[in-house]
């Protein structure tokens, strides 16, 4: 069996002493995942909040009962715009954009700790049926929650890694 090739060994040194680390060591005892059980989501407002709330639940799981240490406040913006345009002045493409300014805040002081925005958008085809648009326009609003979700309980891991925050 040959040696590793001296680039590859020097690739493999640089990368062991880079100072990565997994961001949820530890599991579900982990530091990380018990600051993010230790959030709770105050209510937002419309269908989008409703789902948007929803998948931020799922993925940080609920506090005990008053054992809430942050509180995430979260305003959305839901936003469908026409920008495929027929001879005929009739719209062929949507785009549904959904953004999110949220605000990680301690509990116990009121203090915001983290104050960010995420967002994604989606695009949807026009066709004749009315129906078969609206439900396209549901489904493109149920997996751009769960995408605002994702960013959001992302950016709140990593703040809640890099300083240290735990239950």
């Amino acid at each position: 069996m040959r040696a590793p090739a001296p680039p590859l060994l020097a690739l493999a040194l640089l990368v062991s002493g880079c100072g990565l680390h997994p961001l949820y060591s530890g599991g579900g005892a982990g530091p990380v995942a018990q600051a993010l059980h230790s959030v709770e989501v105050a209510p937002i407002g419309g269908r989008s909040g409703w789902l948007v709330r929803t998948a931020l639940e799922d993925r940080l799981g609920a506090p005990a009962d008053g054992s809430a240490r942050y509180r995430l406040v979260v305003r959305l913006d839901d936003d469908i715009s026409g920008y495929g345009i027929r001879s005929d002045n009739t719209v062929t493409r949507e785009r549904r954009t959904l953004r999110a300014r949220y605000q990680l805040v301690d509990a116990g002081q009121g203090t915001v700790l983290l104050d960010a925005t995420a967002g994604s958008d989606a695009g949807i085809d026009v066709v004749s049926s009315e129906y078969a648009t609206v439900a396209a326009e549901q489904t493109a609003l149920e997996r751009l929650s769960k995408e605002i979700a994702d960013q959001i309980v992302a950016r709140v891991a990593l703040y809640a890694a890099r300083t240290g925050r735990q239950k």
